[in-house]
């Protein structure tokens, strides 16, 4: 009992065999996908391009193989979609979660002038007049659109009118399907 669950509490990466190429069958084994995901995947992951064989077959490099491992890791344990999987590969490694540290909120001002804590020597305060000032832009803008939203009148549409196609008449004494 205690081994099935340190099995669903750290799931063991595969193992990949020391070759130089894996054919498609192989890397499905080893990622645990069918060989229809793989090619799916090379079709939107510009990184997954195995190579081919003198017929045709697709041979994959030990990267590529952890690179699908990647790809299935991302896809299928933490949930992205393939535009985010896709995202995450393309902007590089990422930070572990563990390696993160924690980055504290800042307290709020009010709280801040309430409890007499005084910003003037650490240059902090201005720091905290300009998110008072933001905050309050947002506010107010937010409160724009509120307003815009409570007014039972549509709000009238400020862009051009667009251009509309002109739908050219085949007159019917012209045989010619290009009436030009």
């Amino acid at each position: 009992m205690a081994q099935a669950l340190k099995k669903l509490a750290a799931p063991e990466a595969p193992v990949i065999p020391d070759r130089l190429y894996f054919k498609i069958g192989d890397v499905a084994r080893i990622c645990g996908v069918e060989t229809y995901v793989l090619r799916f995947w090379e079709t939107q992951f510009p990184q997954l391009k195995p190579n081919k064989g003198g017929t045709g077959q697709r041979l994959y490099r030990r990267r590529e193989v952890e690179l699908a491992l990647e790809i299935k890791r991302l896809v299928h344990r933490e949930g992205y979609t393939i535009a985010g999987a896709k995202q995450v590969l393309e902007s590089g490694p990422r930070p572990q979660p563990s390696r993160i540290a924690p980055v504290p909120a800042p307290a709020p001002v009010a709280t801040m002038q309430q409890s007499g804590v005084n910003h003037a020597g650490s240059g902090q305060a201005g720091t905290d007049q300009a998110v008072t000032a933001a905050i309050g832009r947002a506010r107010a803008e937010l409160r724009e659109i509120l307003t815009m939203l409570a007014s039972p009148e549509p709000v009238p549409d400020t862009r051009a009118p667009r251009p509309r196609a002109r739908i050219l008449r085949v007159r019917p004494e012209s045989e010619s399907l290009f009436p030009f």
